[in-house]
C-alpha cells in the first residue's frame, strides 16, 4: 500500500458533502457506532443497501431495539451530523471509511465474505488518496490484509488500514461504545496512531495491538472463551442431571468464597456472535494446518443441547400421557433477555421452535417475547399462535418452554404458571428462572437445564 501524507483525521467539515467518517453497513454494530460517533462531534455518512434501514435511519428511526439508540439518533439527526444513502453520493468527500457489514456463516458452515469484498469496492471506488480504512466487522484472519487491502490495492490510490474490531454487549451498545477499551491493530505505529485518534473521541482507552492478524484475532478470542465457558456449564449441568442433583446448586455452591473457580451458568448458547465466531476462530486455525479439539468440541456441546433438551421434553410428554396435539408454549424468541433485545438472529429458541415442529408435528404451538412486536413475529415467524402477553400463552398449555433469560419470564412462580396450565402439564426452564426457590416452592412438574429433580 501506498504512504500517506496526511494523518489527521479532519472534524472541521463544513461543507455539505464533507464527512469526517463514512460508516459502510448500518446494521447492529454499524448504527450504533455511526450514531455515537456523531454524538462525539463526527459528521458522519452511513451507507446501506438495504432502501427500508436508510429511510428509517434518516427518519431518526432505528431498526432494532437498543436502549438509548432512538434518542440519540434523533439527537444527531436533529443538528445534522449523520445522513444515510443507501450508496456512495458522487460529490461526497470523506477521511475515514469503516467497514462493519456482516459475515454471516454459508451452509457449509464456512464465513461468507462476499459482503466484506462488495463493501470493499465501494470504499475503493469513492476513497480519495490517504483516507484511511477500518476493518470492524468480525473476519477470519488475514482477511484484511489478503482481501480488503489487496481490493484497495487494485485502485492506485494511497491509503492506510487498521483493524478495529467490535466488542460490545447488545443492549448496552452506546455505553460500551464510550466505556471498552477499543482494541487497535495495525502494520505500522503511524497507521495505528491514526487510527486511534479516531477511537480516542469515543473512549477513554484504546490498546494497540502489532498487526491487522492480532487485532482480528482479539475479536475471535474474546467471543470464542465465552462459548468455551458456556458450554463447560452445559457439561455440568449434563453431569448433575445423570446424578439427580442440582446443576444451579452446584456451580453457585462451588464458587462461594472460592476465587479459583467461577464456573457460568448452564443455558441455550447463540446469538450473532457466540454462534458463528468460533467457527471463524476455528477456520482460522484450518488455513495454517491446525485444529482447535477444544473449540470444536466446546461447539459440539452447545449447538446439540436443544436436541438433548428437547427429546427430554418429548419423553416427559409420553410419560404424562399428553396429547400430540398439546398446546406447547415457547417464552422468550430473541437471543437472550439480559439485556433486552429484539434480535432474533441465531437465537436458539428458533432452533427449539424446529425440533418442537419436527419431533411433535401436530402441536399447537404458542410464541411470546417480551421485547419483540407480537406483528413481527407473526410477520418473521410460521406456523405458530403469537400471544399478546405471557400468561395468555400459558394458559391451558401442556408445556410450558422459558427460552431466554428476560427477567419478565421469571415474574410468576412455576406453582402459579402451572395453576393456569393443563393439570397434566410441565415448565422447561432453559434459564433456571426459579433456581432461590425450594423444592415445594417449584413443585413437581417444573424442570431446568441441569435441574431434572421433579422426575
Amino acid at each position: 500500500m501506498k504512504p500517506v501524507t496526511e494523518r489527521e483525521v479532519d472534524s472541521s467539515a463544513s461543507k455539505k458533502n464533507e464527512y469526517d467518517i463514512a460508516v459502510v453497513g448500518l446494521g447492529y454494530v454499524g448504527l450504533t457506532l455511526a450514531t455515537v460517533m456523531a454524538e462525539v462531534g463526527f459528521r458522519v455518512l452511513g451507507v446501506e443497501k438495504r432502501q427500508s434501514i436508510v429511510e428509517l435511519t434518516n427518519r431518526a428511526q432505528p431498526h432494532f431495539s437498543e436502549v438509548g439508540l432512538a434518542e440519540a439518533l434523533k439527537r444527531v439527526r436533529d443538528v445534522g451530523r449523520l445522513d444515510a444513502f443507501t450508496a456512495f453520493p458522487e460529490d461526497a468527500v470523506a477521511q475515514t471509511y469503516i467497514i462493519t457489514v456482516g459475515t454471516p456463516l454459508d451452509k457449509q458452515g464456512k464465513v461468507r465474505l462476499d459482503m466484506i469484498e462488495a463493501a470493499t469496492r465501494e470504499v475503493a471506488a469513492h476513497m480519495r488518496d490517504g483516507a484511511l480504512v477500518i476493518l470492524r466487522s468480525t473476519v477470519q484472519a488475514g482477511t484484511a490484509r489478503n482481501v480488503v487491502s489487496r481490493i484497495l490495492e487494485g485502485t492506485g490510490k494511497s491509503f492506510d488500514i487498521a483493524v478495529c474490531p467490535e466488542r460490545t454487549l447488545e443492549g448496552k451498545a452506546l455505553t460500551e461504545l464510550r466505556q471498552l477499551p477499543q482494541i487497535v491493530g495495525a502494520d505500522t505505529q503511524e497507521v495505528r496512531e491514526r487510527a486511534e485518534r479516531v477511537f480516542r473521541r469515543l473512549t477513554k482507552t484504546t490498546v494497540q495491538v502489532s498487526s491487522l492478524e492480532s487485532a482480528e484475532i482479539i475479536k475471535l478470542v474474546d467471543n470464542t472463551y465465552r462459548d468455551l465457558q458456556f458450554a463447560f456449564a452445559n457439561e455440568v449441568a449434563r453431569m448433575c442431571e445423570a446424578w439427580g442433583v442440582n446443576a444451579y446448586e452446584v456451580i453457585a455452591s462451588g464458587k462461594l468464597g472460592y476465587e479459583r473457580t467461577n464456573v457460568a451458568l448452564p443455558g441455550l448458547v447463540g446469538g450473532p456472535c457466540l454462534e458463528k465466531d468460533p467457527h471463524i476462530f476455528r477456520q482460522s486455525a484450518l488455513a495454517k494446518g491446525l485444529d482447535l479439539e477444544i473449540t470444536a468440541a466446546a461447539r459440539l456441546v452447545n449447538e446439540r443441547q436443544p436436541q438433548e433438551t428437547v427429546r427430554f421434553i418429548v419423553q416427559q410428554m409420553d410419560k404424562r400421557g399428553l396429547p400430540a396435539d398439546s398446546r406447547v408454549a415457547l417464552l422468550g424468541m430473541a437471543f437472550k433477555g439480559r439485556p433486552a433485545t429484539d434480535d432474533l438472529r441465531g437465537s436458539m429458541s428458533l432452533k427449539v421452535l424446529d425440533l418442537i415442529k419436527r419431533e411433535l408435528p401436530k402441536a399447537r404451538i404458542v410464541i411470546f417475547d417480551p421485547v419483540i412486536d407480537g406483528q413481527v413475529l407473526e410477520e418473521t415467524i410460521d406456523g405458530v399462535e403469537v400471544a399478546s402477553s405471557l400468561l395468555e400463552a400459558v394458559k391451558g398449555s401442556h408445556v410450558s418452554i422459558i427460552a431466554n433469560n428476560h427477567p419478565d419470564l421469571g415474574q410468576h412462580s412455576p406453582i402459579a404458571l402451572q395453576e393456569i396450565m393443563h393439570p397434566k402439564g410441565f415448565i422447561y426452564d432453559y434459564w433456571n428462572h426459579f433456581s432461590n426457590l425450594s423444592a415445594t416452592e417449584l413443585g413437581q412438574s417444573y424442570f431446568a437445564v441441569g435441574h431434572l429433580g421433579g422426575r
